[in-house]
């Protein structure tokens, strides 16, 4: 998921983030730490810098999500990125990986002094463990982990765009949701009429157009679906 605000101005908005362009296809582990917040079970919280809200908790994310320090986050850049993370104690881990969704930076703490840090949803963390060892594992505090990025993948959705509360006609604020792939957006550019909105993510430059996507009468708080994704 990715947020955007406009002022509607001209007939052509653009926004680009900036970055530079990196491959999805190393698939090289790398070691990091780990916590864990929220209810042990739980989704850590709603929402987060991403803009989440309450669907970190509901299908297809299920509390998969986590913050991370500000080498991943990148000022906002890392959003919806998506990564498998794993522990490395055979006594206690399980050999998968989990998945998890950037949702949210963490700030301080672990995540200071350039360290490259996951702050994850309890269930997230809990994952991570052995069949029924997840409380154990989380008692243990911060974990030694790998992990990796991966293609996010939302089975079954197109992306979508979510008119947030507040948005006028002069102040567009969007929320593009369910995005395949690289899970990170790099640029948009919308043209007026009925909306269409052109996504260029930020990691491989990977680009979409959905044409008439969003009505000219749209609505706050409405979600306007798509017919495409980065991935078939």
């Amino acid at each position: 998921m990715w947020q955007l605000n406009l002022c509607l101005v001209a007939a052509l908005l653009v926004f680009h983030s900036g970055g530079v362009l990196t491959q999805l296809s190393d698939m090289t582990w790398k070691p990091a730490t780990a916590t864990w917040y929220g209810d042990p079970e739980g989704d850590g919280s709603d929402g987060g810098a991403c803009g989440y809200g309450s669907m970190v908790d509901v299908k297809p994310f299920r509390a998969r999500v986590g913050a991370v320090s500000p080498i991943l986050f990148e000022n906002g850049e890392g959003c919806g990125a998506c990564y498998k993370v794993k522990c490395l104690d055979s006594a206690i881990c399980s050999r998968r990986a989990v998945t998890v969704i950037i949702t949210d930076e963490c700030p301080g703490g672990y995540c200071s002094g350039g360290n490259t840090h996951f702050d994850l949803s309890g269930a997230a963390f809990g994952r991570m463990a052995i069949s029924g060892e997840g409380g154990q594992l989380r008692n243990r505090g911060v974990l030694p982990i790998i992990y990796r990025r991966t293609p996010c993948k939302y089975p079954g959705k197109k992306i979508a765009f979510h008119v947030n509360e507040g948005s006028t006609d002069y102040w567009l604020s969007l929320l593009v949701e369910f995005e395949d792939g690289d899970g990170d957006i790099g640029s948009m550019h919308i043209r007026e009429g009925p909306f269409s909105v052109k996504l260029t993510t930020l990691s491989t430059g990977r680009a979409l157009s959905a044409r008439d996507v969003i009505p000219s009468n749209w609505s706050p708080r409405a979600t306007y679906t798509s017919r495409l994704n980065f991935l078939p």
